[in-house]
């Protein structure tokens, strides 16, 4: 089954933003800043993270899991099924 994506430039975009502010964050420890500014770098990029997964489940749904329900295959269903409890499964971890 193909894997028609929608457009994943904004999400590499963002992405290397999130690598430029994961490098400001060691900048701010090399130049001993701050504890709790660091710390708020820190929640910055994992909130910034959050919305990078986001947007890559949203795409995998409205594309790979939509085009799985449209095959009418019993088979193709299950396994995307399967697949979205293991992921979310992991995401209680």
């Amino acid at each position: 089954m193909s894997r028609a994506c929608h457009d994943r430039a904004p999400i590499v975009k963002r992405l290397n933003r999130i690598a430029g502010q994961v490098s400001g964050v060691a900048r701010m420890l090399e130049e001993d800043r701050y504890c709790i500014d660091v710390l708020t770098q820190i929640r910055a990029v994992k909130a910034a993270l959050a919305r990078v997964e986001d947007a890559v489940l949203e795409d995998h749904a409205a594309t790979c899991v939509a085009e799985a329900m449209k095959s009418g295959s019993a088979a193709e269903k299950q396994k995307k099924f399967e697949e979205l409890v293991r992921l979310f499964g992991k995401f209680k971890s």
